[in-house]
């Protein structure tokens, strides 16, 4: 749906209908309304179906862009349209489990149509012996395999531009693609 003149659009209110009865028969009056009701008709059809434009499934396509900033989620113009809707319609969710396993893992299938399998280096060291030396600072890096779930195979520069948006930033990202699930026998 534009929100600009649409030729040929009719309006729902037509003017030239609510003018009082010296005007009703004047060919200018009802003109120039027309005129007004030319502008107007996409006005109202917008405000008409105003709650469609707040659900990311109905939205008009250059619509959800900005919806799209209203929930801070950054989608890819180059995403197709259908991926760019679920992204925005899943953004709360996507953000309740930014930063984990779970959330890159479903952002990666969401928008690339890819499975995951991430391990990462722990993050948690201990000693049971009070005053022992600390032990050495955990590796910090996340592995990331991934393999498409449907299709041929996957954009490596889509798939590092997915991961960097979802790993945290003080850990070291690794990414393999592997053209099948790790496991799988190949034949």
């Amino acid at each position: 749906m534009s929100r600009a003149a649409v030729p040929g659009l009719p309006s729902p209110h037509p003017i030239g209908e609510l003018l009082p009865a010296l005007f009703a028969d004047d060919d200018f009056a009802q003109r120039f309304t027309a005129g007004l009701d030319t502008v107007l008709a996409p006005v109202f059809a917008t405000l008409d179906n105003l709650p469609a434009y707040f659900r990311p499934r109905l939205a008009p396509a250059d619509f959800l862009d900005w919806l799209a900033s209203w929930v801070a989620v950054d989608v890819d113009p180059a995403w197709p349209e259908e991926v760019r809707r679920a992204v925005v319609e899943r953004a709360v969710e996507l953000h309740r489990w930014r930063g984990t396993r779970r959330g890159l893992a479903e952002r990666l299938r969401l928008v690339l149509g890819a499975g995951a399998e991430i391990t990462d280096g722990g993050g948690v060291s201990w000693s049971t012996a009070p005053g022992a030396a600390l032990p050495p600072a955990p590796g910090g890096e996340v592995l990331i395999r991934v393999w498409p779930l449907r299709g041929p195979g996957l954009d490596a520069d889509q798939v590092l531009s997915v991961v960097r948006a979802g790993c945290p930033v003080h850990l070291t990202c690794r990414v393999e693609i592997l053209p099948g699930p790790p496991g799988r026998a190949e034949g």
